[in-house]
């Protein structure tokens, strides 16, 4: 017997019409289910005019308002307040119940909690799930029941209760849809009529152009693509000129594809053998690790989350200003650091072990504030979460948990020699370097004029060095002596 005779299903950070939680349970406890998506306004106000990820949520939109139909079902579009328009619109269909899927951002949980009050109101019920992670909040705890602030003894624990079975491995088990499909409330004509981006203040990007596959197939032929290459991950994955990542992280981000769906390949192949696999899965291990930390410790949003480190004085004014308009334009002199740069700010994509090396170089060669490289990945990332940016952010800080330590600071040449020795990441990205030899593209600043002028290139092309390593290496250690003390040697 149904629960609950209609009920409205809010997609948000789950863009996608299988292996999806509250989607699964509304159409099995419920006699009819519609479905909504609401481009939030209160999100979308702070966006600039052309935003690949609004592009993509919007081609991805539309992709899920077809396969719901295709499922015998609709997807309710609006542009508005999500916060007044899910209580308007659940009120509006007669629904009695809304089901939607876990948020862990604070702003987010705030508005749900907001929504579901509205919800009380109206005597409807809030039904909502886990489906943005494996294990979330406080399942995986220490063995004094208290959540864990290191990474690897965490892993191990996930790794275990995986194992475990019952809500264990099921945890990687997918939700069914189709079984249940007759339950979807027949569409109304032009009821999932998508709102164009320009009727939403918006404009196309150059996400086509770049060839990012959206939706859910766009999910789907990357991850196939992927399986036949996840062992070489451990062994390709450090270099950026080699094809090595999955290319999935805007997808897990907007859920076009389950988190399920990767960890099952992940984990199935690590049983089966030795390989990359492994390490795959443990950087999906890692995203929930984030996640259960931004849970327990909100406060990291703005503050460190070793709370010593809030102590260290970084670089402000003027000078600061300009070294971080460098670091962000890619005219820093260090050549790694800035076709990295150039990789963010054309494509909305920074492949991830330049992640770490960009970050430790604003912080601990240019001497600036975490929180200022934080937010400006924010602005940039196609994939940006929340948790994940500033997880990796206080990492590269030494002020995060199970951080790097502070005295341990990226050289960006031998960064730079060691995982693009031949350069073809950097020449790829920075044209006004591509004649230069091997010898120096990682260091210009040591070719001669004889040099630059058998390579055909303008040595006025590319910026001398902001900063010299070592000195800023120096400085960076004298500004962290007020937190020496809190970490071991």
């Amino acid at each position: 017997m149904s629960q609950f005779e209609k009920s409205l299903v809010w997609f948000r950070r789950d863009l996608r019409s299988t292996d999806h939680a509250a989607l699964h349970h509304a159409l099995k406890q419920s006699r009819s289910v519609v479905c909504a998506f609401i481009f939030d306004k209160d999100i979308l106000a702070s966006l600039p005019t052309a935003d690949r990820r609004v592009e993509f949520i919007h081609a991805s939109i539309v992709e899920l308002a077809a396969s719901l139909r295709a499922l015998g079902g609709e997807l309710i579009v609006r542009h508005a307040h999500a916060l007044e328009e899910i209580p308007r619109l659940a009120v509006e269909l007669g629904v009695d119940a809304v089901y939607f899927n876990h948020d862990y951002e604070p702003d987010a949980i705030a508005r749900d909690q907001q929504v579901a009050a509205a919800l009380r109101n109206n005597a409807i019920t809030c039904v909502t799930f886990k489906d943005q992670v494996i294990f979330e909040k406080s399942e995986v705890l220490s063995l004094s029941a208290t959540p864990f602030s290191v990474f690897t003894p965490y892993k191990n624990a996930w790794l275990k209760k995986l194992a475990a079975g019952n809500d264990g491995e099921d945890a990687l088990q997918p939700y069914a849809i189709e079984p249940y499909a007759a339950h979807f409330a027949p569409p109304r004509a032009g009821s999932d009529t998508v709102p164009s981006l320009e009727a939403m203040g918006f404009a196309k990007t150059n996400l086509s152009e770049l060839q990012i596959p959206t939706g859910m197939s766009g999910a789907a032929s990357l991850l196939e693509e992927f399986s036949k290459r996840i062992n070489q991950y451990e062994d390709t994955r450090n270099f950026p000129a080699v094809k090595g990542p999955s290319y999935l992280s805007v997808h897990l981000r907007f859920g076009t594809l389950s988190i399920r769906s990767m960890a099952r390949l992940a984990y199935d192949t690590m049983r089966r053998g030795p390989g990359g696999a492994a390490v795959w899965l443990s950087e999906l291990v890692w995203r929930d690790f984030y996640f259960m930390i931004l849970h327990h410790h909100p406060q990291v949003v703005t503050h460190a989350f070793k709370p010593a480190y809030d102590k260290i004085e970084w670089e402000t004014g003027t000078e600061a200003d300009a070294l971080f308009a460098a670091w962000c334009e890619g005219r820093t002199g260090y050549p790694l650091v800035d076709a990295a740069m150039a990789q963010l700010n054309q494509t909305g994509y920074m492949h991830n072990r330049l992640r770490m090396v960009t970050a430790c170089f604003l912080i601990k060669d240019l001497g600036i504030d975490w929180r200022r490289g934080e937010q400006y990945f924010a602005e940039k990332l196609n994939d940006f979460d929340l948790a994940a940016n500033n997880g990796g952010w206080q990492w590269a800080s030494s002020s995060g948990c199970d951080a790097q330590p502070y005295f341990r600071i990226f050289n960006p040449i031998s960064q730079s020699e060691k995982f693009d020795t031949e350069g073809k990441f950097i020449r790829r990205y920075l044209p006004q370097l591509a004649k230069l030899s091997n010898k120096h593209i990682h260091a210009p600043w040591l070719a001669t004029g004889m040099d630059w002028q058998l390579a055909g290139l303008d040595a006025k092309a590319y910026p001398a060095p902001v900063v010299a390593h070592d000195e800023a290496r120096k400085r960076t250690l004298e500004r962290y002596a007020v937190v020496k003390k809190t970490e071991p040697v």
